[in-house]
């Protein structure tokens, strides 16, 4: 079973078996404590007892040596055998007593240091510490190492009358005697006699002792205390009675050992038991805890996956089975469900239909073409909306495009009608092909043309559709509903009923809003360069001129039409650092020329929004008067429309620096005689449209007649532009024409190119192009 340490209920177990298993840790902590405290004070009066029982068995057994060596000492006959020496009698004398006293040795050690023995060979060592000892009176009993071993020695003296020698009884302190001491202890515990000689501690078999650094430390001032210590069998509890010593250098004590492993071996099955209790308590504290756990956290776990349900937008209740604060906290649960439920169905409706009308909306319709792939979506805009709504009120336009709604539903069968913008409404139906589904919308679009009333008031309807078929399309519009409403701008502008999304004559708009931003850096890369037109004279038959133009090659785009980036340019407020760039390059180039032996005028093109800019007029003239050039600005006669006295002004500035103004375009747009009598120009350009088909119109050569003849009589030099062929040419000259500009005089080309060209004779140079 996987464990999952994040949820209520195992967390709660946990919480209760932590503080349960610390309170049981505790307890036996407590137990343990008090058990091993209590076995050691036992086994420490043990001890204390032991060595106390111990201490009354040496001075038993030394009295009792001492009363028979006493008795021997004062048996006249054998003080005698001592005087004479008799060493027969002294020995016989010995092992009787040695035997009735059960020693394992006796002597007679004589005032002269003669020492006479039985039982054992003591070495001389043992001898002159046992003499130095007797000698000093210092004691009579006590403990003296013999060879190896510890010895229990007990001396009385012979009188005969004065001091002659001592009787001395000597008995091992062997195993036997230390078992005899165990087994009075109520504890199995382990008795030794330990010495200190000059290689340290050694026990009664003459191996060193596992507790000499204990007795190191130990000071032997007769009050035995009973130690805890380390030994190599584990911990033990140790006590250490002095005994007695012969020789003041090799102090001897009675050492008492009892580990503590087997004192507390007893309580193993108490510990046991406790264990196994609390292991018992434990475990079935945690079922316990489980089941109530369990059942408190059962209905929160039914909230929390209620809680996750209505996150993910389901529908989600819990049952409520208590009156508890659970009970009442699952019933809240519900009512807010339900509140949520109801709320997000009113934001539905808001969010897939329109506020005024109660139609489904754009993204309702754009839910609609993406369920159904292939089928296509209309777009149909209410013509002049503006101007209805403007008539008739919001209110009423609201009701009229409802009205609509209605009708469209009716036409298209039941189809559900969006409002897609302000005057246009949408809907989807499926058709065959493009030119089915154009004929659907057309017939649409008629039969729902039928006027409107409206409060008590008729309202006459035209309506234009706009075609695009729902799916993925590759002219970067994904949106079906987008492309349908570009369809219907694209009707409109070709005067159409209904038109069907056209990817072509669309182009690439939001590649384009980049355009301006590229089209700077290319200026300060170097990447845009000019190109001049040459403008040829035809009376002096010689180029006299050139019209400086823009040109850009994109380096992803490929040739950017000038059209395009110009056009941009003007409406993003581009044109004017443009339109300075190309004046100072114009400049440059003219200067270029000169050193070159080429006197040209160089003509730029002005755009009407520059017209009305005071801080650009006074950069060119500025730019001219510095330079002393030779310029002539082209500007289109519809350019002063917009702020008439400002552009009329700038330009008379321009005039008046000696700058050349050409009307540009004439003839292309809303030509007013009145404007053309104000304007101070030099130069009236002929629009080609006029020039192109001058060899085979002659409504057109009597257009650029009479325009030349009109030129001519306000002073002005009139320019034909767009002469592709010799016999335009000729006709031109002919009209009395003074420039002719085009693509049989030449391509706009660079300046190297231009240079090359002003070096041919002009006659050649005009057949070769």
């Amino acid at each position: 079973m996987k464990i999952r340490f994040n949820r209520l209920q195992t967390r709660l177990t946990v919480l209760y078996m932590g503080l349960f298993g610390i309170a049981l840790v505790l307890v036996a902590i407590a137990v343990v404590t008090a058990v091993t405290s209590s076995a050691h004070r036992v086994v420490r009066d043990e001890l204390t007892a032991s060595g106390a029982v111990y201490n009354q068995i040496w001075a038993g057994r030394s009295e009792q040596l001492r009363q028979g060596a006493a008795v021997l000492a004062q048996d006249f006959g054998f003080r005698e055998a001592v005087a004479t020496n008799d060493e027969a009698t002294i020995r016989s004398a010995l092992d009787n007593l040695r035997a009735r006293q059960k020693v394992d040795g006796a002597m007679i050690v004589g005032i002269d240091g003669y020492v006479t023995a039985a039982g054992l060979n003591p070495d001389e060592a043992s001898i002159d510490t046992l003499y130095a000892g007797l000698e000093s009176g210092r004691l009579d009993a006590g403990v003296m190492t013999i060879g190896t071993g510890p010895y229990q020695v007990v001396a009385a003296p012979i009188m005969a009358p004065v001091l002659i020698g001592w009787v001395v009884f000597v008995d091992a302190l062997d195993v036997g005697q230390m078992q005899n001491l165990e087994s009075l202890s109520a504890i199995p515990l382990n008795a030794t006699v330990a010495t200190r000689a000059t290689s340290g501690w050694r026990d009664m078999a003459g191996a060193a002792s596992p507790l000499g650094t204990l007795l190191d430390r130990q000071t032997f001032d007769g009050a035995a205390r009973a130690v805890t210590t380390r030994t190599p069998e584990g911990s033990a509890m140790v006590l250490a009675r002095a005994l007695p010593s012969f020789d003041a250098d090799a102090p001897a004590v009675l050492v008492l050992n009892y580990p503590l492993k087997r004192a507390m071996k007893p309580y193993e099955p108490l510990f046991l038991a406790l264990a196994v209790i609390g292991l018992a308590g434990l475990a079935l504290l945690m079922a316990g805890t489980w089941v109530l756990a369990r059942g408190l956290t059962r209905p929160i776990s039914a909230l929390d996956d209620a809680v996750h349900r209505l996150q993910q937008g389901e529908h989600a209740e819990v049952e409520v089975g208590s009156t508890d604060e659970i009970g009442r906290l699952a019933a809240s649960f519900n009512l807010m469900a339900g509140d949520i439920r109801d709320r997000e169905a009113r934001l539905t409706h808001m969010a897939l239909h329109d506020q005024e009308t109660g139609l489904p909306n754009r993204l309702s319709l754009e839910r609609q073409a993406a369920a159904h792939p292939g089928v296509y979506v209309a777009v149909v805009g209410v013509d002049r909306f503006e101007v209805v709504r403007n008539a008739i009120g919001y209110d009423s336009m609201a009701q009229l495009l409802s009205a609509l709604g209605t009708r469209l539903g009716t036409l298209t069968e039941g189809s559900a009608i969006a409002r897609v913008g302000g005057g246009t409404l949408g809907f989807s139906f499926a058709a065959g092909d493009d030119a089915e589904a154009q004929a659907i919308a057309e017939a649409i679009c008629t039969q729902a043309e039928t006027p409107v009333r409206l409060n008590g008031a008729t309202v006459d309807v035209s309506l234009t559709a706009g075609l695009a078929r729902a799916g993925k399309s590759l002219s970067g519009v994904d949106s079906t509903v987008d492309r349908a409403a570009i369809a219907l701008d694209q009707a409109r502008a070709a005067r159409r009923r209904c038109s069907l999304f056209d990817a072509a004559s669309y182009g690439d708009p939001g590649g384009n809003l980049s355009l301006i931003s590229e089209l700077m850096a290319a200026v300060e890369s170097g990447d845009v360069w000019m190109a001049y037109q040459p403008k040829h004279d035809l009376r002096a038959n010689a180029i006299t001129g050139v019209e400086a133009l823009m040109r850009w090659r994109h380096p992803r785009r490929g040739f950017v039409s000038p059209d395009l980036f110009i056009g941009m340019a003007e409406e993003t407020g581009h044109i004017r650092p443009l339109t300075e760039w190309v004046i100072r390059q114009a400049i440059t180039d003219q200067k270029v020329l000169a050193e070159q032996g080429h006197a040209l005028m160089m003509s730029v093109n002005i755009s009407g929004r520059l017209l009305s800019d005071e801080a650009f007029a006074d950069f060119a003239l500025n730019e001219v008067a510095t330079s002393g050039a030779d310029l002539c600005f082209e500007i289109t006669e519809t350019a002063v429309i917009d702020n008439p006295e400002l552009a009329l002004a700038i330009i008379d500035r321009f005039s008046a620096a000696g700058v050349k103004v050409s009307i540009d375009d004439y003839g292309s747009g809303l030509s007013s005689l009145a404007y053309l009598k104000r304007i101070r120009a030099d130069e009236l350009k002929i629009d080609k449209a006029f020039v192109l088909a001058l060899d085979e119109s002659s409504r057109d050569a009597l257009l650029v007649k009479s325009t030349i003849d009109l030129a001519h009589s306000l002073g002005l030099k009139v320019v034909a532009e767009g002469v592709e062929t010799a016999t335009a040419m000729a006709l031109l000259q002919g009209m009395g024409c003074d420039i002719a500009q085009g693509y049989f005089i030449g391509k706009p080309m660079a300046l190297k190119d231009l240079v090359e060209r002003l070096a041919e004779p002009a006659a050649a140079a005009a057949v070769a192009a």
